[in-house]
């Protein structure tokens, strides 16, 4: 996943004090004085140039990321303010480049190129330090983007969802290899986990989603937007699993309403199972208990329904 190769982002005192510890090493080669001030600068306007290139360079376009990352970093970081960031450290690295290499060409006619180095310093240093701010925003996102879970694209895709506390975690836990924590409070589950299964010699990718609870899109907090984007955009069926036993802390009614507005979400098959059934069940519904193992098989066997055949 082209996220969680993203480098560490330097700040601008960082960027700044490596540029003058190279430029430094390369003055003291010099004979000539002037020479020496004149390679300095231009030795710092090229690696600030550079350094803050290599910044943009290791963000994707995030036009080009899959729908279901392109969704994610905007909910996260609005994709917009992340261009935005993106472009402003270009433009300081195009400046940085510029200022310096003026400066240092005007230093071939000037009586006193140690002033003239003093000043292309201070344009520099100024130019950078006007991105700071960008570039710590553009490193905070850096360290939530790399930790998102891949999804896999050619992978069937179940999306679990339901309220909090109705045995999402639990499920997978049972079925994939991911090991959510799993706890007796609301939004035990925190972000996205992604687990799979191996099916003959394929896998199929189980989606564990925060509770998405029932109010208008606009209320929905962040979590609660990542299971939305999650909902529409990567599954290939969704299990929605209810709790009949109302333990959850919400009633059934609640839940079946919410069942019926993620069936209009989506264009994908909904798989409602109840799960609890060893405490109560519902007639004409799919049962299982993540307690006892009961009917996990059978709510397994009803989504492989949907999953297409693998091509020869």
């Amino acid at each position: 996943m082209e996220l969680e190769k993203i480098p560490t982002v330097p700040t601008a005192d960082e960027i700044l004090d490596r540029s003058f510890r190279r430029a430094a090493a390369k003055r003291r080669e010099k004979i000539n004085k002037d020479r020496a001030n004149e390679e300095f600068v231009r030795s710092v306007a090229s690696s600030v140039h550079d350094r803050l290139g290599s910044v943009v360079r290791a963000f994707p376009s995030f036009d080009q990321l899959p729908l279901f990352y392109r969704d994610l970093a905007d909910i996260l970081f609005s994709v917009d303010r992340l261009k935005k960031s993106l472009g402003a450290v270009m433009w300081a690295a195009e400046q940085a480049r510029t200022v310096g290499y003026q400066h240092a060409r005007s230093m071939r006619h000037s009586a006193d190129t140690p002033a003239v180095r003093k000043q292309a310093v201070a344009r520099i240093s100024s130019i950078v330090h006007q991105v700071d701010g960008d570039l710590r925003f553009l490193n905070d996102a850096r360290n939530v983007l790399r930790k998102l879970p891949e999804v896999k694209e050619d992978e069937f895709t179940v999306v679990v969802g339901g309220y909090p506390n109705v045995g999402k975690s639990s499920f997978i836990r049972l079925v994939s290899t991911a090991e959510p924590e799993v706890a007796s409070y609301p939004f035990t589950t925190r972000g996205i986990i992604v687990g799979h299964r191996a099916v003959e010699r394929e896998r199929m990718q189980f989606i564990d989603t925060p509770g998405v609870l029932e109010r208008p899109a606009a209320e929905r907090n962040p979590i609660e937007r990542q299971a939305v984007s999650a909902l529409i955009n990567v599954a290939d069926a969704v299990l929605f699993i209810l709790d009949a036993s109302e333990e959850c802390g919400y009633a059934l009614e609640a839940q079946l309403r919410l069942l019926d507005e993620v069936r209009q979400m989506v264009d994908v098959p909904v798989v409602p199972v109840v799960n609890k059934a060893d405490i109560r069940s519902i007639e004409g519904y799919p049962a299982m208990s993540t307690k006892t193992g009961e009917g996990i098989e059978e709510v397994l066997a009803a989504l492989l329904r949907y999953k297409t055949p693998p091509s020869r």
